[in-house]
């Protein structure tokens, strides 16, 4: 999938990949949108793990630096992903079926958002995030900016390089910082 993409990806090559027969992969999955939801969850770079334990433990480190790992982490999720998913948007019967496979796990893109305005606002409750700062907001232009810089990379020659893709995160978040930040 990570090769080809998941609509190219045929199950009997994924298998086959997977050192199985095409039967014994759908003894554990049924079929390729619950395989592609799988290897998001265990293959790919976390940041929704990031995000639930900021909010377990709220005042470890400063704010902007949480955001930056957090910016930088859904990027680097989205880099690597979108490769695969950009095909679900192509084929209608696989995109409900990714769907379903999300509804049915409780995961899902409407999820991270939610999560980082949640660790926003048990900030703002420790008096870290200013009182009436729009944390749903924040959390939705921290997450899609991150989505953008990955999508973007993907269509820059050569790919952009570690550095500037940093840069491209803590500026996001660095103009954030000053709608969030108490006076």
């Amino acid at each position: 999938m990570g090769e080809w993409g998941l609509g190219h990806a045929t199950t009997k090559e994924i298998a086959r990949a997977a050192g199985l027969s095409e039967a014994g992969l759908y003894k554990h999955f049924a079929g390729k949108a619950e395989l592609f939801v799988r290897v998001l969850a265990e293959r790919m770079p976390h940041f929704g793990p990031l995000v639930a334990e900021l909010s377990r433990e709220p005042e470890q480190g400063s704010v902007a630096d949480n955001l930056r790992r957090i910016a930088a982490a859904a990027r680097d999720f989205y880099d690597r992903s979108f490769p695969m998913a950009a095909a679900l948007f192509a084929e209608p019967a696989l995109l409900e079926d990714h769907k379903a496979a999300l509804k049915r796990d409780g995961t899902g893109p409407q999820h991270t958002g939610a999560a980082v305005a949640r660790y926003l606002r048990i900030e703002q409750r420790h008096g870290r995030v200013r009182a009436g700062a729009d944390t749903e907001s924040a959390a939705t232009l921290l997450v899609g900016g991150a989505l953008s810089i990955a999508f973007v990379g993907h269509f820059t020659e050569p790919h952009p390089d570690p550095a500037s893709r940093d840069e491209a995160a803590r500026a996001l978040v660095d103009t954030l910082l000053p709608a969030l930040l108490p006076d």
